[in-house]
């Protein structure tokens, strides 16, 4: 069967407060259009499907309105949905009895039965393909809290823990709800596992992701995923990668560059080919047309006045719609204050078919700042707030403050100034 994992949509995310519908708007297009094409039997999303756990209505409406289309447009598919770190798991699953009666499954929460214990069957969900029948088994595990897995002790070996409690509960309850999937298995049907973790030597992307972090543990080690698992389709991270050099254990990342770290990365979904039991799946990349540019200018930070001349290069005319212009960062290096900067690199783009979303500063190898000095309490004590200034200036700027700058700060530090 033929599925596609995707991942990190972040619905209803800004960018330096520009709203970002019409790019999801367009992913979204384009991704019914791709189900389509490819044939396929199934859509994972493997969490954060939306960007907080308060989302805008417009971003409910944007997710509702694809799934309907989804099944509209390709009766068979079957699609199943799990919360990340960012969703909030009671919402994303208060609409999933109407969403299970139009083929969507959604895991947001971690289910429990009457008397409180943890409901492992309803994270083992069947996958049909085109004959109706079922040909693989999900185990749909959505981010997991402390709260959510079953209770480990604390062993210890030489007076040490010799295991994080909350990392034991994870690992056993994929391998419990891997174990309903064994005892369901028909020859000739697979398995494949979902998650949204931070899976050890995961490579993250640069100002665009939240670490995870629960009681110190972070990573957890590709050892959860059973070896006969044949593919586990993973959310979190927003770089697409294999993780542990296991082609069958994979990142899909985002479908749209959520910082300008992502400028130059190539976005995609993977489609995954899962073959006669026990034999390797086929993993390909799909890429992602990207609807709005990201631009760095200039690509590496110079002084202002040859930023404002690299910005005055740019083309002033375009016949995309505003909501398509490209987004910009300017790349600015200071040697020292430059007061009315923001002034100036908007005057030099006025009238030119750009948005400017963030003007990045930078200046040449800082001096040690005050934590390197490595004064004592007596030391600080003594140091008025001038001596503070210009060490800071220092360590900003590389230079001395100049005179105007002292007189200025002296002048903010008169009583009743």
């Amino acid at each position: 069967m033929r599925l596609l994992h995707t991942s990190d949509w972040h619905l209803g995310q800004s960018l330096h407060n520009f709203e970002r519908g019409y790019e999801h708007q367009c992913f979204l297009d384009w991704l019914l259009d791709t189900i389509v094409a490819e044939q396929a039997d199934a859509l994972l999303i493997a969490g954060d499907v939306f960007d907080n756990a308060n989302p805008s209505s417009a971003a409910q409406r944007q997710l509702y309105r694809f799934l309907q289309q989804a099944r509209a447009r390709a009766p068979q598919l079957d699609l199943i949905v799990i919360a990340g770190n960012h969703d909030s798991p009671g919402r994303l699953e208060a609409p999933g009895p109407l969403l299970e009666a139009h083929g969507t499954q959604v895991i947001g929460n971690v289910p429990r039965g009457a008397d409180g214990q943890i409901d492992v069957e309803r994270l083992v969900l069947p996958l049909t393909g085109k004959s109706g029948a079922v040909e693989a088994w999900c185990l749909a595990v959505p981010f997991l809290r402390p709260g959510d897995v079953p209770c480990q002790p604390v062993l210890e070996q030489d007076g040490q823990p010799a295991a994080d409690p909350y990392l034991a509960g994870i690992a056993l309850l994929y391998q419990q709800a891997y174990e309903v999937a064994q005892s369901r298995l028909q020859p000739g049907q697979s398995i494949v596992a979902m998650g949204h973790c931070h899976m050890v030597d995961g490579q993250m992307s640069n100002d665009s992701e939240r670490r995870i972090v629960i009681g110190g543990t972070e990573m957890l080690p590709t050892g959860i995923f059973d070896p006969s698992i044949a593919y586990a389709a993973l959310g979190h991270l927003h770089l697409a990668q294999a993780v542990g050099k296991q082609e069958r254990i994979r990142y899909c990342g985002s479908p749209i560059p959520l910082s300008f770290a992502e400028t130059g990365y190539r976005h995609q979904i993977l489609r995954v080919d899962i073959g006669a039991a026990g034999a390797p799946c086929e993993v390909s990349a799909i890429p992602v047309p990207r609807a709005v540019e990201l631009m760095r200018v200039p690509a590496k930070p110079v002084p202002l006045e040859q930023v404002l001349e690299a910005l005055a290069a740019l083309p002033g005319e375009t016949t995309l719609p505003p909501e398509a212009w490209p987004f910009l960062e300017v790349r600015v290096l200071l040697d020292a204050p430059q007061p009315g900067m923001r002034a100036r690199v908007e005057a030099a783009l006025e009238g030119k078919p750009f948005r400017l979303a963030k003007i990045e500063t930078s200046t040449p190898s800082r001096a040690p700042s005050l934590d390197d000095a490595a004064l004592t309490l007596d030391q600080l004590d003594k140091l008025q707030p001038d001596d503070i200034f210009k060490r800071l200036y220092l360590q900003r700027f590389g230079n001395e403050a100049p005179a105007d700058q002292l007189s200025a700060f002296a002048e903010l530090m008169l009583p009743g100034a």
